[in-house]
């Protein structure tokens, strides 16, 4: 079982891949909306990973990954992108984030995902 942050601008996607991770018998670290908050609790969390939608307000998933891997380096990060983000998706795996998932989710890519970042 691994303590998850769960960050994305949306609360329909962060309700979503929580229920999907629970359900997987994971804890729910915390969420975030945006990359300052993610960053802040990161910090005071120290999930054991983070989950992160590439495109926020405030500071993007990218810059967010940046940090984290900054100052949290044992925290994983899986980042969350919508189609069509290739270059995003190669510039967030050159920020420090482990694998990506696509959204919309799909439950068995999600925890396929989680699984290969967590061991």
């Amino acid at each position: 079982m691994a303590r998850i942050l769960v960050v994305d601008d949306a609360k329909f996607m962060r309700m979503t891949l929580s229920a999907i991770l629970v359900h997987a018998s994971h804890e729910i670290a915390g969420e975030a909306e945006n990359g300052p908050e993610a960053v802040k609790l990161a910090k005071e969390l120290r999930p054991d990973l983070v989950i992160m939608d590439i495109t926020m307000p405030q500071m993007s998933g990218i810059e967010a990954v940046r940090e984290i891997r900054r100052d949290c380096p044992e925290t994983k990060i899986i980042m969350c992108s919508a189609m069509g983000q290739q270059k995003m998706v190669v510039e967030s795996i050159e920020a420090g984030a482990k694998d990506f998932i696509v959204k919309p989710f799909d439950e068995s890519r999600v925890m396929e995902a989680v699984n290969r970042v967590l061991n």
